[in-house]
C-alpha cells in the first residue's frame, strides 16, 4: 500500500512539475525572455518618418520614424529611431503613473485571416510585440491596453499608432481592451450570428487549454466572464445575447475540466469599446471578455 501511494505521489508532483514549467514557460513565458526583434541598418531602411505619440488633439513626439513588418509577422524590424521612440515613451509613461497607452496594430488586407496564438487578429499580436518591449523597459502591462484597424492597402507603411489617455476613474464614451491572458477578448466569431451557439476558433481553444492549466495550479483563482453586444437590436435582447453567450462559454470550460468558480454576466450593448456606426465598430463591439482573479 505504502508502494502504491509513493507511486502515486510521484506521478502526481511529474504532473504538477509539468504543468507548472507549460504555465510558466510556454504561457507567461517567463523561462527566457521573448524572441529578439530584429535590429536593421538605418542607413538602407527607409521609412516614412510620421510616427505620432498623440493624447486627444494634441501631438507629444513626431516625426519618427515608422515601425516595419514583414508580411505575416508580428516581430517588428526595429531601427535606432524605432528604440530612441520607445526610449522616450517610456520615460513618458514612468514620469506619470496616471498616463495609460493605447497600441493600436494595423494589418494588411492579405493577412485579415491571420490568428497568431492566442490572438485573433494579427494587429493586436504586432502592438502586443510592442507592448512587450515598453515592458522590457519597465512598464507595467496593465497600462497599456490594445486595439487593432485594417491598413488601406498591402504597403503597411504606417503599421501602429499611440495614443496615451489619462486614468481619471471615470468611464469613457468607449472601453479600452487590455488582451492580457488575465484579461482576454474574443469576438462573436466565435458563435453562430445573433446566436449563443459557440463554436470557438483556433485562437480560443489554445487560450482555454492554457487557461485550464493556470487555473489547475491555482485553485483560489476565479472567472469572470462577461458578454457584450452591439447596439443593433432591443437593449432587453442584447443583454440576454451577451449572458447566453457568457454561459455557453462557461459552460465550454466546465467541459474541459475546469472546477474553479465561473461568473458570468453581461453588459449587453452598454459597454461599446467602438462606434457602432461602422460595421468594424460594431464587429469589436460583439465580444466575448474573460478576467482571471
Amino acid at each position: 500500500m505504502r508502494t502504491l501511494a509513493l507511486i502515486s505521489f510521484l506521478v502526481f508532483c511529474v504532473y504538477a512539475l509539468a504543468a507548472r514549467w507549460y504555465f510558466v514557460c510556454e504561457v507567461r513565458q517567463k523561462c527566457d525572455p521573448p524572441p529578439a526583434a530584429p535590429v536593421v541598418d538605418s542607413m538602407t531602411d527607409v521609412r516614412l518618418k510620421t510616427l505620432r505619440l498623440t493624447q486627444g488633439d494634441s501631438v507629444l513626439l513626431r516625426d519618427y520614424d515608422h515601425f516595419a513588418f514583414d508580411s505575416a509577422s508580428i516581430l517588428p524590424l526595429l531601427n535606432d529611431n524605432n528604440m530612441a521612440f520607445l526610449d522616450t515613451l517610456a520615460a513618458i509613461l514612468k514620469a506619470d503613473s496616471n498616463q495609460m497607452l493605447t497600441i493600436t496594430g494595423l494589418y494588411r488586407p492579405s493577412e485579415k485571416d491571420a490568428k497568431p496564438g492566442f490572438f485573433e487578429n494579427i494587429g493586436n499580436a504586432r502592438a502586443d510585440a510592442i507592448r512587450r518591449l515598453l515592458v522590457q523597459r519597465g512598464i507595467r502591462e496593465g497600462r497599456i491596453t490594445l486595439d487593432n484597424t485594417a491598413a488601406r492597402d498591402e504597403r503597411l507603411s504606417e503599421p501602429l499608432r499611440f495614443d496615451l489617455y489619462r486614468d481619471e476613474g471615470r468611464p469613457e464614451e468607449f472601453d479600452r481592451v487590455q488582451f492580457t491572458f488575465t484579461n482576454m477578448t474574443f469576438s462573436d466569431a466565435n458563435f453562430a450570428f445573433g446566436s449563443d451557439e459557440f463554436r470557438p476558433g483556433e485562437p480560443f481553444v489554445l487560450y482555454a487549454d492554457s487557461v485550464k492549466t493556470y487555473l489547475t495550479l491555482h485553485a483560489d483563482k476565479k472567472m469572470t466572464i462577461i458578454g457584450h453586444t452591439d447596439n443593433i437590436g432591443t437593449n432587453k435582447f442584447n443583454t440576454n445575447l451577451g449572458l447566453r453567450r457568457a454561459e455557453s462559454a462557461r459552460k465550454y470550460f466546465k467541459e474541459l475540466g475546469v472546477v474553479n468558480k465561473i461568473r458570468i454576466e453581461s453588459k449587453g450593448e452598454g459597454r461599446p469599446v467602438a462606434t457602432n456606426k461602422t460595421e468594424e465598430g460594431r464587429q469589436k463591439n460583439r465580444r466575448v471578455n474573460f478576467v482571471l482573479e
